[in-house]
């Protein structure tokens, strides 16, 4: 790994587990810091700011800015604004997204027939009257914007539903695909990432727990790529996988002493 530049790291069943930091971890990003490494954190979650993120980093003793942090609502919110900047916005997700897109000067619709665009996104007060505005609305012609299509979030106890869940019920009552999504492995998370990070994609690593997000991304970029086993997947999932890592490792320490599972 001598030859890569840049590190880019996933969060959730990486760098932690809900509250508890998975064991090294801090000591891995304070050697690459050391050694001057570029370091994006790259999540696919919505549920809390950049701000949050780094405050949580923070707390495990890994200390970064929001210069390090990239999520799905900033990569959105710059595709709304070059593409759709005057549209009317129905967003399924919690407030914090609301906030953050209401922030960046965008309208959000009252009406399913005069919304533009339906976003979907992680919503743990997902009901009913969310379902049947967003049903209305793609029958009325919106357009759809996932921010991610995670199935769960690995958590200390387990997994929670997450996205897909959001996703797959408006798909079920609409019989159509999601038009365009926005998180890991998007194309467009891969361009903003590369952005943030000034480097050439063969210069860097994608480090993550997820095969079908993390290891697709970077495959699919041109990056090396680690999968860690401390979140979703486990050994028995990669080798059936099609997207076979560079690196497989059982957590994150595994980038410092290069040991292989």
């Amino acid at each position: 790994m001598k030859d890569i530049k840049g590190y880019i790291f996933d969060l959730d069943g990486t760098i932690y587990l809900g509250n508890q930091l998975i064991k090294d971890a801090d000591l891995v990003i304070k050697s690459l810091q050391n050694a001057r490494k570029h370091i994006l954190f790259l999540t696919n979650k919505t549920i809390e700011s950049r701000q949050k993120y780094v405050e949580k980093l923070s707390n495990f003793n890994i200390h970064v800015t929001l210069d390090n942090i990239l999520n799905p609502t900033v990569t959105l919110t710059n595709y709304l604004k070059v593409n759709h900047p005057q549209s009317k916005l129905y967003v399924i997700g919690e407030q914090i997204i609301k906030d953050e897109i209401i922030n960046e000067g965008f309208q959000m619709a009252i009406k399913p027939e005069e919304t533009d665009i339906v976003i979907i996104s992680w919503d743990r007060g997902f009901h009913y009257d969310h379902l049947n505005f967003a049903y209305q609305a793609v029958k009325n012609g919106a357009m759809t914007i996932a921010t991610n299509p995670d199935r769960t979030c690995p958590v200390e106890f387990g997994e929670i539903p997450d996205c897909a869940g959001m996703i797959g019920a408006l798909e079920g009552v609409t019989g159509k695909k999601i038009d365009i999504q926005i998180g890991k492995p998007s194309i467009l998370t891969v361009e903003a990432a590369i952005n943030i990070l000034n480097l050439p994609p063969g210069q860097c690593i994608m480090i993550g727990d997820r095969l079908e997000t993390d290891i697709k991304m970077g495959l699919d970029a041109g990056m090396k790529t680690a999968l860690v086993l401390s979140g979703v997947t486990k050994t028995d999932d990669v080798l059936t996988s099609e997207w076979q890592p560079d690196y497989v490792f059982s957590s994150v320490k595994g980038i410092l002493f290069n040991k292989v599972v």
